[in-house]
């Protein structure tokens, strides 16, 4: 017992649950269950509402060759969307209501997150009035490998569990700003979203306003290798990307990279892996000469690629 003139020590737990039921309150109104029709059958996910003339946020592998899409919110109103445009390689796609939809959420910045932080994952799958879990930021800067064998970069990892149909909900902080899109289960606890960051802003941008992202092709695979004492020495750096495979007919292949050069950088900025490569394989270098630097039998070499479009992501 307490003295009737002291004051009780604040409940650890109240103030867990006061957080996460404010951003229930504050973002689940703007989730939509997602049902989408393909030639295949029918599916279903999330999306988040981003706008308020209707452009709605989701997983672009929910949406993948979706014919019809219906949006259905927890007040009770359900319109049709239309997919306007895809990005397989952020897992990311942009949709717009052809009715009145609910306010849209708030943004965060993922940049900003720490391990450890709070988060919730929301999502409005089929047959439930909205999933709310809640759990902490367990990892940053994770990796998931698409079918297509490229990979999606920078995700956040959560405890909070992703239940079926929660892709393409909202991950938010505790102050129920969005800051990722709950992509996949990773295994048992273990969730993943594409983060809201600088990058996916402009990606989610050109999205609403082209419908598609282009990105440039190189054309070589590999791995991350160690490299010989005296370049660590010089370069202050202990690893770089050892070309295994060179793609015939690619730009890597016209500009002269081998099998076994080992890339250090390019355009000036070091990279040591294959997701390293593919964050500079941005729109603006498509046909632009771009340097490479390579380690190549004992010597520095810059060599000289000029990429094309990605065209089959």
């Amino acid at each position: 017992m307490t003295d009737a003139g002291s004051t009780a020590t604040p409940d650890p737990m109240d103030a867990y649950s006061a957080a996460v039921i404010h951003v229930a309150e504050t973002v689940l109104p703007s989730v939509a269950s997602l049902r989408v029709r393909t030639a295949r059958g029918e599916g279903a996910g999330s999306a988040t509402v981003l706008t308020v003339d209707g452009f709605l946020l989701t997983s672009a592998h929910v949406v993948e060759n979706a014919t019809r899409t219906e949006a259905a919110f927890t007040d009770g109103r359900e319109v049709r969307a239309d997919v306007i445009g895809r990005d397989p390689l952020s897992d990311l796609a942009v949709l717009r209501a052809r009715d009145d939809v609910p306010p849209p959420v708030a943004l965060g910045d993922a940049a900003a997150l720490r391990v450890g932080q709070l988060v919730v994952a929301l999502g409005n799958p089929l047959g439930f009035a909205g999933s709310v879990t809640a759990g902490i930021v367990s990892a940053l800067g994770r990796s998931l490998p698409t079918r297509a064998g490229r990979v999606i970069d920078e995700l956040i990892q959560t405890d909070a569990t992703l239940n079926p149909g929660n892709s393409g909900g909202a991950l938010a902080d505790s102050a129920g700003r969005v800051v990722g899109v709950n992509t996949a289960l990773a295994g048992i606890g273990v969730g993943l979203a594409v983060p809201i960051n600088t990058t996916t802003r402009q990606i989610i941008s050109t999205l609403m306003s082209s419908g598609r992202v282009r990105r440039a092709w190189l054309g070589i695979a590999g791995a991350q290798a160690p490299l010989p004492p005296p370049l660590v020495e010089k370069l202050g750096r202990r690893s770089g990307l050892r070309v295994a495979q060179v793609v015939t007919g690619s730009p890597a292949a016209q500009s002269g990279l081998r099998v076994g050069d080992i890339v250090l950088a390019v355009d000036g900025q070091d990279i040591a892996t294959s997701t390293g490569v593919q964050q500079r394989m941005v729109e603006a270098v498509i046909g632009r000469r771009v340097e490479l630097t390579v380690w190549r039998n004992g010597a520095l070499v810059d060599v000289i690629a000029v990429p094309r479009e990605l065209t089959d992501a």
